[in-house]
């Protein structure tokens, strides 16, 4: 345990239990996929992984910590209604993961760069869509005032953290994909149908918070 994860659990952090399970990007953790589920899923050839980040961001609430998500707009022509991190493909200036996440959160839903606390990333997560995503945790030291990106975002809202990191939230489903019948997690929010990718990082996270 790290001075940092003693100081986190002697005040009673509430993401205490999840930061000793933090790596740096590329540390030599098994990630997860979106083909965890459905193993004998036929993979298209020559296929190549585009990297890509997304912050899993935590804002103080009056219950404890909520995890910050968005709803796509309907309008896009990929993931059209879907929920997801805010987060994306690095642009040519990005120093690496946690700017593209800092950058596309700021574009995204407004976040101030100045308010997160990078506290370390999860393993990298692989879509069926050929993205190797890195997920960067972090904490917000005030409360997000949202400010949707038109014609990307639908809608911003959260969900606490002692529903994510509940194992027993989570259960699989499956539907027709490319002619092949795919399995995967959701984890449903009130009217939030949350599922795929997004999920499935979710629950690798609660798999390491112990609960």
């Amino acid at each position: 345990m790290t001075a940092a994860t003693e100081r986190a659990a002697a005040q009673g952090d509430p993401l205490a239990p999840l930061l000793p399970h933090l790596g740096a990007v590329g540390a030599a953790k098994p990630g997860s996929s979106d083909y965890d589920l459905t193993p004998h899923l036929r993979l298209p050839e020559g296929r190549t992984l585009r990297p890509a980040a997304v912050l899993v961001a935590f804002q103080p609430g009056p219950g404890g910590p909520e995890l910050i998500l968005t709803k796509r707009s309907s309008r896009l022509q990929h993931h059209a209604g879907q929920i997801a991190f805010p987060g994306g493909k690095p642009d040519p200036g990005d120093t690496g993961p946690d700017a593209t996440a800092l950058r596309e959160a700021r574009e995204e839903v407004g976040l101030d760069p100045a308010t997160a606390e990078i506290l370390g990333h999860l393993p990298a997560h692989e879509t069926v869509t050929g993205f190797h995503v890195t997920p960067v945790v972090a904490r917000l030291h005030a409360r997000l005032v949202p400010v949707p990106e038109a014609g990307e975002v639908a809608e911003v809202f959260t969900v606490p953290l002692s529903h994510v990191v509940r194992l027993g939230n989570y259960r699989a489903e499956r539907r027709r994909w490319l002619g092949q019948w795919r399995s995967y997690y959701v984890v449903p929010w009130g009217p939030y149908y949350i599922w795929g990718a997004t999920a499935r990082i979710l629950r690798g996270m609660a798999e390491r918070f112990g609960a």
